[in-house]
């Protein structure tokens, strides 16, 4: 028997099945080989955002193709008269297509948000919130579409979601109030990881991590302060690296009333100035002054206003600058005095009279 008679005595809709099913494998095959070759074209291009529409469009299209494929299938059965549950594969063939959206949707969304958080500091280790809040919105309103494509009433489902939703929120209240306070955080960015704070506690140190519930600050002896988000959201702190980690540093100064405050002044101000210049962490560009503002018990008080580039360093700039001021006030003269107290025993004696 030869391959056409073969072929003859098969029913038209298992002959149906066939052409159907060679054409999903040939589009698929289509599909495979153009996606991959816009993949690569775009991750060799940097070009971000179409890599992830292509990465994210695979599935989806095999899902559409087979969309297809089962709706050409009805037609066929139809026009040859061998009608195989026709409704059925409608259906389904809806089905796939909404599923195919849904899951692009999600896939894109995910993708741009993952890119942005790798690239952005300030959002890389909160990451994992922002894909799981899109994952949950997209899923969620994808599950009532599609039960709503199947002609399942989504009003009861609703009205229970926000029933059930009221008595979670009540029984997980202060986990999600910290969840929240987390995507508050991520979002006005008042802190970022790696910002240097100041917690109303008094405690200093680095933003470490910023996760769904909770907050790592490395304290400088090391050791790590976590902190819930909900309480860190309700806190004072002092944000050292914000708007920009440069910071003045103000030293105290104070000489002998005996003192030239001219001559004083102007040397204070070229060592400031050679020390903003040499040191390496300080800012050769800023134009440092001396503001006298106290007639102390035994001395001028003054500040001097220098620059470091970020907050923990400048304990390194404030002691060099010292240093150096002492040596060259020695040079010029130039006294700082020690506190001095006077007795008055004219005062004392009189006052210890016998009677």
């Amino acid at each position: 028997m030869s391959m056409q008679d073969l072929l003859g005595e098969l029913p038209e809709w298992s002959m149906i099945i066939l052409i159907v099913s060679g054409l999903f494998i040939t589009l698929e095959i289509i599909k495979r080989f153009l996606v991959n070759r816009f993949v690569n074209f775009a991750q060799i291009n940097n070009f971000h955002l179409t890599s992830i529409i292509f990465k994210s469009i695979n599935l989806p299209m095999t899902l559409a193709v087979l969309a297809f494929c089962l709706k050409l299938f009805e037609e066929l059965t139809l026009y040859f008269d061998t009608p195989i549950g026709s409704d059925i594969f409608n259906n389904l063939a809806k089905l796939l297509l909404v599923t195919a959206l849904v899951i692009f949707v999600d896939k894109t969304l995910s993708g741009v948000v993952g890119n942005y958080a790798e690239r952005n500091k300030s959002f890389k280790t909160s990451r994992g919130i922002l894909q799981i809040i899109t994952h949950i919105v997209i899923l969620g309103l994808g599950l009532l579409v599609i039960l709503s494509t199947w002609g399942i009433s989504i009003t009861p489902i609703i009205a229970s979601l926000g029933i059930t939703s009221l008595a979670v929120a009540l029984a997980l209240q202060p986990t999600l109030e910290n969840f929240f306070s987390g995507v508050q955080l991520v979002i006005d960015k008042p802190i970022r990881v790696g910002d240097f704070i100041e917690l109303d506690s008094g405690e200093q140190g680095f933003v470490e991590k910023i996760g769904w519930r909770t907050t790592w600050v490395r304290m400088l002896p090391n050791n790590v302060v976590i902190l819930p988000n909900g309480l860190l959201s309700k806190s004072k702190l002092i944000n050292y690296y914000y708007p920009e980690k440069e910071l003045s540093v103000p030293v105290d100064v104070g000489v002998h009333y005996n003192s030239d405050l001219e001559h004083v002044e102007k040397v204070t101000l070229e060592v400031a100035r050679e020390i903003l210049k040499t040191h390496k962490w300080g800012v050769p560009d800023y134009n440092t002054f001396v503001v006298y503002h106290t007639f102390d018990n035994s001395s001028i008080n003054f500040t001097v206003m220098l620059r470091a580039q970020e907050y923990f360093n400048r304990f390194f700039i404030k002691s060099a600058f010292i240093k150096a001021l002492h040596k060259r006030y020695a040079e010029e003269g130039i006294t700082i005095p020690y506190p001095i107290r006077a007795i008055n025993y004219d005062q004392e004696s009189v006052n210890n009279k016998p009677l």
